[in-house]
């Protein structure tokens, strides 16, 4: 038996035995005589037979699979943490989007992770980031990543719907440009997405019918994440400008973190050190006003122009 395989089943019956028959919602019997859960108990819950679980506590079943450890994983009552440690255990990552269904880690629920994202992008003053979910739906989005993302963007918006939009309006010049960003876009969101959720097809349908390029690109089921890379962005007085961008996954919530950012001098960093001191200068102008108006109102005020 290897030591992987060995810890797997170590695990299987730790968690087993920390269970007891009402966690589990099973009748309790004072004539029990083992802790926690019986293994055709665990068995059961998981659809799986008593003899293939007796195998896995003993190390000899080598392959388990996604389908049989997430089984497990509720018949076990793992949060997500606990089913990404599952599958570790037996070599394996967690299929895509399917911790969502894991009982959250702690007392996190994905709104309390989204409510601490949107507190952490309030107070990030010094770059423009916004976040968004499986679907590129945008979730939140901070005062400097208001005035820096020259599509619009508010929570509730589509990132995807957004850069097929600019790609659709824009002229002949930037045509390559946006294309190659509706490339990114649609495979990103086949790649976090999940098939069977309503959004997504919604969303699909709406723009395959108004893009040919959302079209093309759904068609040929590119899926890949976008991590980082280099994004154009006009800023004015500074004309196109390159800024580098990065992509987090933030654990627990099935949702995206994006940031823009320049190196130390380049002509990103005084763009964006530009439109930090124009938010200030317009803050304070309003503020000596007796009106104190919100990042949306400032931005609708003076809107940066669209590449």
């Amino acid at each position: 038996m290897s030591d992987s395989h060995a810890a797997l089943g170590a695990y299987l019956r730790a968690r087993r035995d920390a269970l007891t028959p009402e966690d589990a919602g099973l009748r309790a019997d004072a004539r029990r005589r083992v802790r926690g859960l019986r293994r055709q108990e665990v068995a059961g819950m998981a659809g799986i037979s008593p003899d293939y679980y007796l195998r896995l506590e003993q190390g000899r079943d080598h392959q388990p699979s996604p389908q049989v450890l997430l089984a497990l994983g509720r018949a076990l009552q793992l949060d997500a943490d606990a089913t990404v440690y599952l599958f570790r255990l037996a070599g394996q990552t967690v299929p895509p989007g399917r911790t969502d269904q894991c009982p959250p880690a702690g007392s996190d629920s994905a709104e309390d992770v989204l409510d601490s994202v949107t507190v952490l992008l309030d107070q990030w003053t010094v770059a423009p980031a916004y976040v968004v979910d499986r679907n590129q739906d945008v979730l939140a989005v901070n005062p400097l990543g208001r005035a820096f993302i020259p599509l619009s963007l508010r929570p509730g918006a589509n990132m995807v719907e957004a850069i097929v939009d600019a790609a659709l309006a824009a002229g002949d010049d930037r045509r390559d440009y946006w294309e190659r960003a509706v490339r990114a876009a649609v495979a990103s969101l086949r790649y976090h997405a999940e098939p069977d959720d309503p959004r997504l097809q919604l969303l699909v349908a709406a723009l395959s019918s108004r893009s040919r390029a959302f079209r093309e690109v759904w068609a040929s089921h590119e899926a890949r994440p976008q991590r980082r890379g280099v994004a154009l962005v006009q800023i004015e007085p500074f004309g196109y400008i390159p800024f580098r961008w990065q992509t987090f996954e933030v654990p627990g919530g099935g949702q995206y973190l994006t940031t823009f950012f320049g190196d130390p001098a380049s002509p990103a960093a005084a763009a964006i050190a530009y439109l930090q001191a124009k938010l200030g200068v317009d803050r304070a102008l309003a503020a000596a006003d007796g009106d104190d108006p919100t990042p949306e109102e400032l931005i609708e005020e003076d809107p940066l122009p669209r590449p």
